[in-house]
């Protein structure tokens, strides 16, 4: 069976969507504006990886359950990528620039080094490298 590509689109609700668009854009992330207007934004992560800004009022039409206080209670841990220990830290010291609050202490397996961040409405951030060679499977 042949694995076809395959996009994720992960859907936040926000409390104030322009200062979200700054927050992210601020600490490096870019947005498609075919898909951005006043009740969402489009952010562009990886290639085919977007995050949906959505207005809390805009985000509620999509569900039927509550929309959960990210700033209380932990709803999803967003978990993006990075190719380096120090892009990790770079991204996370914009973050805190922009003012991200602290989630998680950086913490480092030696294989894989991960830091994280609170987003504007305490939406959970974890960035990470990992070292492309504990990838590899063993050779028989």
């Amino acid at each position: 069976m042949a694995l076809l590509s395959k996009q994720i689109f992960v859907n936040l609700p926000v409390k104030d969507l322009e200062a979200s668009k700054t927050f992210f854009g601020s600490i490096g992330f870019e947005f498609n504006l075919n898909f951005t207007d006043d009740k969402a934004a489009c952010m562009i992560v990886g290639e085919n990886i977007f995050v949906m800004l959505l207005q809390e009022d805009f985000f509620k039409g999509f569900t039927n359950k509550d929309i959960a206080n990210a700033a209380a209670t932990t709803e999803v841990l967003v978990g993006i990528s990075a190719d380096s220990k120090e892009e990790v830290l770079a991204l996370v010291d914009r973050a805190f620039a922009a003012g991200a609050k602290p989630s998680i202490d950086p913490v480092d397996h030696g294989f894989m080094y991960q830091a994280g961040f609170q987003d504007l409405d305490g939406h959970m951030w974890e960035v990470m490298y990992m070292d492309p060679s504990a990838l590899e499977q063993p050779s028989e």
